[in-house]
Parts: structure tokens; C-alpha cells; sequence
């Protein structure tokens, strides 16, 4: 059985500069006004969501793999609360990126429910926290904290460039949390890699 968590950054931006929006980021996550959450809920779980699901059901036809999209919201599947992100170089310094949901519980039965049914589930990381607000979750995070409940075998994180690289653009093929630790630290992991690689190492201790 496969789960698919996606992103939409890209898309995301080009919506975002079409309305006159700045995109920022903070630690390579993005920060989330109530405006730039509406773009990204609409974006996400409209209209790449809905590519994605098309593109697997389109694929799979001869191999009976039919795709259902659903989003974090849908069941109260992801539970999340405001983060606050710590700062890599001080961690007494905590960057409120604004709507941003940091993880505090997965329900897999909407997961679970599908995958019985032999559906692909293609998830959306938008999530709401307990007062209902809608939060943007990094597609990275949700997709191993989705890993970590599901006891998944196997964690993929998929990007648009070769891997882990060093400062001399060649691929780092094993890390641990130690080495990690020295590549932040440098300057080697930065941006968008900080959460895929924080997201999978801990999802590597919690047995995934």
C-alpha cells in the first residue's frame, strides 16, 4: 500500500505573485498570513491535488490503482497547533511564521479506510488545530509524521534535485543525526532540506 503526501510550492508561488503577494520563508518554511493560507488551502487541495489524482487514476488504469483525494481536515485526520520555530542558530528564539500547524496528532482511520478499500490516498497537508482554524502543514513534516502513525515501512521524500549535496554540489548519500548537526551548523542544510531531513531522521528514531 502506498500514501502519498504532496506539497505545491511552486504553484503556490505563482498564485501568490499573481495576487501581489511577496512569498517568505523562515528556516525553509513558509510564513502563512491569513491571506496567503487562503491561496495555499485553495492551491493545495484544489488544484494539485486534483492534478495528482488525475495524473495516478490516469497511470493506473491498467494496473487498477485508483487514487481519492483527501486533505488533513478531512476526519480531523491531522491535528495541529500554532508553531512557534525555533531558531537553528539560538533555539531561545522562537519565529512565529503565522498560520503554520505544527503536529500534535494523526488519526490513520480516513487512511486506513481508503487503503482497505484499495484506494491511494493522496493527501493535502492543510490541517485545522482544535478551534478550527485552518494551518498550512510542510508537506515534509505531515508526510512523516503520516509515516510514524502508520508504521509505514518506508519513508520517500521526493525533490527537484539529486539529494543531500555538500558544499561542492556533490550527493551525500548516508546521514545521521550527527552529521546532520555539522551540515545545519555550516550552512550546508539550509532552506527547504532543513525540514526534509529533520522530518525523516525523526521519523527514522520512531522506527519508520
Amino acid at each position: 500500500p502506498v500514501v502519498v503526501v504532496h506539497g505545491g510550492g511552486p504553484q503556490i508561488d505563482a498564485m501568490l505573485k499573481r495576487v501581489g503577494i511577496e512569498g517568505q520563508f523562515v528556516q525553509g518554511m513558509r510564513v502563512t498570513d491569513e491571506d496567503t493560507m487562503a491561496i495555499v488551502d485553495g492551491v493545495l487541495c484544489g488544484n494539485v491535488q486534483g492534478q495528482i489524482v488525475n495524473l495516478i487514476n490516469q497511470a493506473g488504469k491498467s494496473y487498477g490503482v485508483r487514487a481519492v483525494g483527501i486533505s488533513g481536515k478531512d476526519g480531523r485526520m491531522i491535528r495541529v497547533k500554532k508553531m512557534l520555530l525555533a531558531d537553528i542558530q539560538n533555539t531561545e528564539i522562537q519565529h512565529d511564521i503565522g498560520l503554520v500547524g505544527e503536529v500534535i496528532g494523526v488519526d490513520t482511520a480516513p487512511i486506513e479506510a481508503l487503503l482497505k478499500a484499495e484506494f491511494l490516498p493522496v493527501i493535502s497537508p492543510i490541517a485545522a488545530d482544535d478551534h478550527g482554524i485552518t494551518h498550512n502543514v510542510n508537506a515534509d513534516v505531515a508526510a512523516g509524521e503520516i509515516a510514524c502513525a502508520l508504521r509505514a515501512n518506508k519513508l520517500m521524500l521526493l525533490t527537484n534535485i539529486a539529494g543531500v549535496l555538500d558544499k561542492q554540489g556533490h550527493l551525500i548519500a548516508n546521514i545521521d543525526s550527527a552529521s546532520a548537526a555539522v551540515l545545519k551548523a555550516d550552512g550546508t542544510l539550509y532552506g527547504g532540506m532543513l525540514p526534509k531531513i529533520d522530518s525523516a531522521l525523526d521519523a527514522a528514531q520512531r522506527g519508520v
